[in-house]
């Protein structure tokens, strides 16, 4: 997934959380991406006109209240293992198949609802996940909709599917896959850590978002399954390695924001001379 002035300008803002982000921060960013700074202008724009974000100063952003309810949903990606329970069989159901599919707007954000919590399509607007999650089914509805899916969608728990459906279920994930992807990104987020101290402060500002960006959405949008559909051990320890990577990158990234508020810090961009070991 490319890294866009929007992305960028949201995942820094979401990282901000409460506090307030200077624009010469997300110019700063924008710069170690190669981003114009007059993509990173129409960004802010745009995103402020979506009622996303909202300025609190001259040249100082956050998100907007709207925002926040997503991001907060977003930020429970650490205690992922502590969102599920023991499953018994069910299943949470959601039945589109009265929405519309023009309004693209609403369509997006409905994927990413369905998304977030897992959910897949079985047939043509009905879409279903192990009922594993923590929470009753009023709190699972009320937070699809926090996250986008129209309140005329159906949510409910079903229970019994016939033989050939309930192996069709069976196939709309693949725990294999998972597990790998786990054991993968574990060992990437290890081996670039390992290195961290070598690299400078931008480069490593930039390696480590691009690193924890991908890893931080592969939790985000984990369906958490149930044993013995994936290896649930093996997700927890994933999980703990993403939190303890995203604490490292928060920490360069402070001191990237240090180095572009210091009054003598080099312009973003401008080559270095490289110093002998």
């Amino acid at each position: 997934m490319s890294v866009t002035a929007k992305n960028l300008t949201l995942d820094l803002l979401l990282a901000a959380g409460s506090e307030h982000l200077p624009v010469r921060h997300l110019l700063a960013a924008a710069a170690l991406f190669g981003l114009p700074a007059n993509n990173v202008r129409v960004a802010l724009a745009r995103l402020s006109a979506d009622g996303m974000i909202e300025s609190v100063g001259r040249g100082i952003y956050q998100l907007s209240a709207s925002a926040n309810e997503l991001a907060a949903d977003v930020a429970t990606w650490r205690t992922a293992s502590q969102r599920v329970r023991p499953w018994q069989g069910g299943h949470v159901t959601v039945h589109c198949g009265a929405l519309g599919r023009s309004d693209r707007v609403a369509l997006r954000h409905r994927d990413r609802a369905l998304g977030m919590l897992g959910l897949r399509e079985l047939e043509r607007g009905l879409f279903v996940r192990p009922d594993n999650l923590q929470g009753d089914i009023e709190q699972l509805r009320r937070r699809l909709y926090t996250l986008g899916l129209e309140r005329e969608a159906s949510v409910f728990v079903a229970g019994q599917f016939d033989a050939e459906r309930e192996r069709r279920i069976q196939q709309l994930w693949s725990g294999e896959a998972l597990n790998q992807t786990y054991a993968r990104l574990q060992a990437q987020l290890a081996e670039w850590t390992a290195r961290a101290g070598e690299l400078g402060i931008e480069e490593a500002a930039r390696e480590s978002y691009l690193l924890g960006r991908k890893a931080i959405r592969h939790v985000v949008f984990d369906p958490l399954l149930p044993a013995p559909l994936v290896d649930v051990p093996a997700r927890d320890r994933f999980v703990q390695a993403v939190v303890a990577f995203d604490q490292l990158g928060h920490g360069i990234w402070r001191r990237f924001h240090a180095q572009v508020d210091a009054p003598t810090a080099t312009p973003i961009g401008t080559p270095r001379p490289s110093v002998p070991h």
